[in-house]
């Protein structure tokens, strides 16, 4: 690769990266961005509703910022995203961001703090404005996955601003669902932690459940088939990674922690996180001991590097799947901002859960996550970075 920087004639290649982060520890301002509080003075001109539902991630971004520390970064500080943002990064003179927020309030809020950065040119490790509003919205992130073959539970959707849905006569529902009675899924369109998803037996109740999530939300409603096998996720990042001390450049993006989440006996989809803690009870890693486990989280893993490859992602996501009866795998959703909390004797999180079968701890997977935006910012997008451009040593 080669710098095509107005601001910089030297080459970069990936054996160059180990140098510019030694360097980046003490010369080089981070910032982590948490999410900010629209009930504090300042924060806004004036509070309006947030459909994806409203959380800060205050404390996993303190664990990121710690996790930096401990990596040698001299000069981390946590921010609030909120209108104050842009003059605070000013009078930090921060140099790059790490994006762990959902947003503020407003629609689409999960692509503003990307799209601030961009005009603002603060360089940061998130996904893009544009991917942001993908993956977080199910219906849009579905219609992608369709348009490029991978498999997704059949679905409609109904918006709150137009007639009351009603299954009968709906004909987007009548193509899709024509011989269809039920079971359904019913959820919003933008959401965290599962809130507000509701398993739907008759498709004569789905006109009442799709009502509720217009009251609660105000935003669309997805309606999807539901899918009585079991329920995975796998976590997918760039190509480079951190482990046993050094960086690597892998052939293909780095899919890990294929995991099986585990149902209760009267759990039909996931319970909320913000009812059910995580915990290692409520996942099973996929053994590659077990050749049965061994092929299923070949599976996974492929289905989340295609999904990288193919949206052009640049940045951690984790992507949710269920089977079918048959045992056939269907992409159910992705999550643009994956739990990143640092795992305790009782808590973890399903990002987290498999690192130690990649060898990896931690702190190792932050600086994979660091490094890997680094190599792909200056590799091959380095008119973004001039100020970083110091970095490269002739």
């Amino acid at each position: 690769m080669r710098s095509d920087s107005a601001n910089s004639t030297v080459a970069y290649d990936f054996t160059q990266l180990t140098d510019i982060v030694t360097r980046m520890r003490s010369q080089r301002r981070l910032a982590v961005i948490h999410g900010g509080d629209k009930t504090q003075p300042g924060a806004v001109i004036y509070p309006t509703h947030n459909p994806r539902s409203t959380k800060t991630y205050h404390t996993v971004a303190k664990d990121i910022a710690e996790a930096l520390g401990e990596l040698g970064f001299e000069q981390v500080s946590l921010l609030a995203d909120d209108m104050t943002l842009p003059q605070t990064l000013q009078q930090h003179q921060i140099d790059l961001a790490w994006l762990n927020t959902g947003g503020v309030q407003g629609y689409d809020p999960v692509c503003h703090t990307p799209a601030m950065l961009e005009m603002l040119g603060v360089p940061y490790i998130g996904h893009n404005p544009l991917n942001s509003s993908i993956l977080d919205n199910k219906h849009a992130f579905k219609r992608e996955l369709q348009a490029l073959g991978i498999a997704t539970a059949p679905f409609v959707v109904s918006h709150p601003f137009q007639e009351p849905f009603r299954p009968e006569t709906d004909p987007q529902f009548q193509r899709v669902f024509a011989d269809t009675a039920g079971p359904f899924v019913v959820k919003p369109v933008s959401g965290r932690a599962s809130v507000n998803v509701f398993v739907v037996d008759d498709a004569r109740e789905l006109g009442e459940a799709v009502a509720k999530i217009h009251h609660l939300t105000a935003n669309t409603a997805l309606i999807e088939a539901y899918l009585p096998g079991r329920e995975f996720c796998v976590s997918v990042c760039g190509p480079i990674t951190y482990r046993q001390g050094g960086f690597e450049s892998n052939p293909q993006p780095f899919a890990f922690s294929a995991i099986e989440r585990v149902l209760d006996a009267d759990e039909r989809i996931f319970t909320s996180m913000d009812a059910k803690g995580m915990t290692a009870k409520r996942m099973r890693l996929l053994s590659p001991q077990d050749e049965s486990e061994r092929e299923l989280r070949s599976q996974l893993e492929a289905i989340a590097q295609q999904i990288y490859r193919a949206f052009n992602l640049t940045s951690l996501v984790r992507i949710d799947l269920r089977q079918d009866g048959q045992g056939q795998l269907y992409v159910l959703e992705a999550n643009p901002k994956p739990d990143l909390k640092r795992p305790t004797p009782n808590q973890t999180s399903l990002v987290a859960q498999g690192l130690q079968d990649c060898n990896m701890t931690y702190t190792d997977l932050i600086l994979s996550l660091l490094g890997d935006r680094l190599h792909h910012l200056f590799g091959y997008q380095p008119n973004l970075i001039p100020h970083l451009q110091g970095m490269l040593v002739p």
